[in-house]
């Protein structure tokens, strides 16, 4: 897994274009000033976090991420925008989003859904804070962007749902032309179910034959054995939903025996004990963050057989019970 954010000078130019000095943003941020002329600047994850702090802070628009989130132009996105929207429809654009941002930066788009429903999540895998509610707006509007343009249609989404209070409400509402749930369990975009097979006008099956072969080889090299433990952590995580994934299960969703498995993480100097641990840290850290789940529910989603076992492993990672640290996040996210 890349360990930071590949974010493109452009991005400093796009702040001025909409009234925003990147200097001051960047000194807001405590980032240096010269990354105002490089092309390209590498942040981790609380260094992303703090840029988008400052960027919400310092401009008078609410709905700044909304505009730093939507662009019509196809000449000004990335290549992974444009791989996906030279596909088929607009299920396949997210899915090759979400295959091909672990190339660029640790985090993950994740996708629930049923007949009626298509939930579509931005999770920060190296978070130790929550996210900027400006970069999750943005996110969105990105993955709106996607689907306008590549339908060539005003398609909206059923709703859009966010964890923290927005006081701009009625102008995401009219941006995404939905509901806005404050409140919410998650921060997700909501779309229907069938809203994944629109098709895309600005499918291209020569570009995407030219692009997506580099980012596989890129994937390839990615998926070495140097990351095998945050590939074996990834599968853990996507198992862990209501019940503890066993080895088997890891290994045969790697498509490796449990043997192979328990080798190489041995050559990596780790145990599957070790990377399930880790993994449940990991999620546990998010659902406090960015959620309004009840501790039990957590636990459950966590694998643990009851609450009281979930409160003493994170008591054993933090040194304090659950309740307390989701306390002190919430706190220092209102300072």
């Amino acid at each position: 897994m890349n360990k930071h954010f590949r974010v493109s000078g452009s991005t400093f130019h796009r702040l001025e274009e909409l009234g925003l000095r990147a200097s001051a943003v960047l000194r807001r941020a405590g980032l240096p000033q010269g990354y105002v002329e490089q092309p390209r600047v590498l942040l981790k994850t609380e260094e992303l976090f703090a840029l988008w702090r400052a960027i919400g802070e310092a401009s008078t628009n609410p709905a700044i991420g909304l505009l730093l989130g939507t662009e019509t132009k196809t000449e000004r996105f990335h290549p992974i925008g444009l791989v996906a929207l030279s596909t088929e429809s607009f299920g396949a654009a997210i899915d090759q989003m979400a295959r091909y941002k672990q190339l660029t930066c640790p985090e993950e788009i994740l996708q629930e859904k049923d007949d009626e429903e298509w939930s579509i999540q931005f999770r920060w895998l190296l978070a130790d804070e929550v996210e900027p509610p400006v970069l999750i707006e943005c996110c969105f509007a990105w993955a709106l962007s996607v689907a306008r343009h590549g339908t060539g249609t005003r398609v909206s989404p059923l709703r859009v749902e966010f964890v923290q209070p927005r006081a701009h409400s009625k102008t995401i509402e009219r941006h995404f032309g939905c509901p806005v749930i404050c409140g919410a369990e998650r921060n997700a975009i909501v779309f229907r179910a069938s809203d994944a097979q629109r098709p895309f006008v600005t499918r291209n099956a020569e570009l995407l034959g030219m692009l997506a072969p580099q980012f596989e080889n890129e994937l390839k090299q990615e998926n070495g054995d140097e990351n095998f433990v945050e590939r074996v952590r990834m599968a853990v995580q996507q198992k862990l939903t209501g019940r503890r994934p066993s080895i088997e299960d890891i290994a045969d969703a790697l498509h490796l025996s449990s043997r192979t498995l328990q080798r190489r993480l041995r050559d990596q100097g780790s145990t599957f004990q070790r990377v399930l641990e880790e993994a449940r840290h990991q999620l546990a850290r998010h659902y406090l963050n960015n959620s309004v789940l009840e501790l039990n529910e957590a636990a459950y989603l966590l694998g643990y057989e009851d609450g009281n076992s979930f409160v003493r492993a994170f008591r054993n990672w933090e040194g304090v019970p659950p309740s307390r640290w989701r306390e002190e996040q919430r706190a220092r996210a209102a300072s």
